[in-house]
């Protein structure tokens, strides 16, 4: 099957996907959305989700509880939850030694057992099986699940996992081994998921063999998320905002090892990883600050989400107000956005001419805020994208003279009350989530038309969405149709 020659499919045939994937509401994040949104709009397409997910209790930094995300599962979605609790994460000498020893964790050995139980126990009638692989701790278990169930597997791995130059592993043999894992894992795939050109073509290179069955489609926005008036603001403050995870620690941790990584490997050549936090951001404030000390109370900063004690430390030394309203809900976090006036978007530094791997999910959103962007990146496709929509400052992630003066200009021109650049609409249009799961529909259609399915069903489209948790899963089923 090549990916290349999308099949078109019956829209009237309701193909079953059995959908398994570890972020799923009620936790938080970008990658969440991506999932909830898939499932949510994949009925419009012709395709049912079964969802396999955990128990959504999950409290750690990377798994923030957001109770609103709920309401962007669709109607027409049946979820299944694996049986908490959900292992502690290991601490200590432990974790050091699972890492070194690349250990099956306690989560790992839970959530394999979970899904592949689970998945066996409702998904006899799916004709595919879709696995949304962060973390990559559920490739084994889907890969499993579905040559148990005898159907083809997509993978959707959104980051290009070991080929990342954001994972930082113990040495270069650990990320050999994590690549021929990799390999080993994707190569029983009917199609395999990036979420940036660049991505995808990292896996086309180093699996020549899986070329024809990597596609790439990237994370967006949903436009009913930013209908309606934007916030108003009577301030008088300059509000540069910006939402999710900083690299504070990861950055630190990095620059004080930096000597032993060029013996050890196991990081990418060059990659600087302190600039995707705050810390430039607040050089270049200073130096405005030092040239007008009027703007010491006339900006603020605002960096919303999880934060670390090395976040508000460095936050600690900013010449200008800096406020952590935590973890907002997504619909807080679009109010917020909205209500910017400039968003701050940092990107790991690497070597001119090296392309990064990823595009932050919160850059579809700022773009779809129509708020400008100061976008402090590297090479790549974020930088592109950036660059073709039209409405963000670029410079390079460290360069805070570049910095300063770009916020100089907004600062200009937001006294002067001119109108902000808002980003090509057509542009902008590309990355809508319905539009985005088109893609996944055609992807899909592809994989079903190469597999036949388990039994060609015409169904009506109404479905009620069943929250199915162990026990008594069973009876849902039976209440929804099963």
């Amino acid at each position: 099957m090549c990916l290349k020659d999308l099949a078109a499919y019956d829209a009237d045939v309701i193909v079953r996907v059995l959908f398994v994937a570890y972020h799923f509401p009620p936790i938080g994040g970008g990658g969440v959305q991506r999932n909830a949104k898939f499932a949510q709009y994949l009925p419009e397409f012709g395709y049912r989700p079964i969802v396999v997910t955990g128990p959504g209790g999950a409290t750690g930094r990377w798994t923030p509880e957001d109770q609103s995300m709920l309401e962007e599962v669709g109607a027409d979605t049946v979820v299944h939850r694996i049986p908490g609790p959900e292992p502690d994460v290991s601490g200590g000498r432990r974790a050091a030694l699972e890492r070194r020893l690349m250990l099956k964790t306690p989560f790992a050995r839970w959530w394999r057992a979970g899904v592949v139980q689970l998945g066996t126990d409702i998904g006899g009638d799916a004709d595919i099986v879709y696995g949304s692989l962060v973390p990559y701790e559920s490739t084994e278990p889907v890969a499993t699940l579905a040559r148990r169930l005898g159907k083809p597997w997509i993978a959707d791995l959104q980051d290009p996992w070991a080929l990342d130059e954001m994972w930082l592993y113990p040495s270069g043999l650990h990320q050999r081994v994590d690549v021929r894992r990799m390999r080993r894992c994707l190569s029983s795939a009917a199609a395999i998921i990036m979420n940036t050109p660049e991505a995808a073509l990292r896996v086309q290179r180093a699996f020549p063999e899986l070329r024809d069955i990597v596609t790439a489609i990237p994370n967006g926005f949903d436009a009913a998320d930013f209908e309606g008036a934007a916030p108003e603001r009577r301030d008088g403050k300059f509000r540069i905002v910006h939402t999710g995870y900083l690299h504070t620690d990861q950055g630190l941790r990095l620059r004080d090892v930096r000597w032993a990584r060029r013996i050890l490997g196991g990081t990418a050549p060059g990659i600087d990883i302190l600039p995707r936090s705050h810390v430039y951001l607040l050089q270049a404030l200073e130096q405005l600050v030092r040239a007008d000390p009027q703007l010491a109370t006339t900006v603020e900063v605002v960096l919303a989400g999880v934060m670390s004690p090395r976040d508000h430390e460095v936050a600690e030394r900013s010449p200008v107000p800096v406020h952590f309203p935590g973890y907002l809900s997504h619909r807080e976090t679009v109010g917020l956005l909205r209500s910017a006036d400039l968003l701050f978007l940092p990107m790991q530094d690497l070597p001119v001419r090296t392309l990064a791997g990823l595009v932050p999910g919160k850059t579809y959103e700022y773009l779809a805020s129509q708020r400008p962007i100061l976008a402090a990146v590297p090479d790549g496709d974020a930088r592109d994208l950036l660059e073709e929509a039209g409405s963000a400052r670029l410079c390079r992630p460290t360069d805070t003279g570049a910095m300063r003066d770009l916020i100089a200009l907004e600062i200009e021109r937001w006294r002067a009350g001119e109108p902000v650049t808002t980003p090509k609409t057509d542009v902008l249009a590309r990355y809508e989530r319905r539009e985005l799961t088109r893609q996944l529909a055609d992807v899909l259609g592809a994989v079903a038309a190469s597999h036949p399915l388990s039994a060609a069903r015409v169904e009506s489209p109404s479905h009620r969405y069943v929250e199915a948790e162990r026990p008594g899963y069973d009876a849902a089923m039976r209440r929804d149709g099963h």
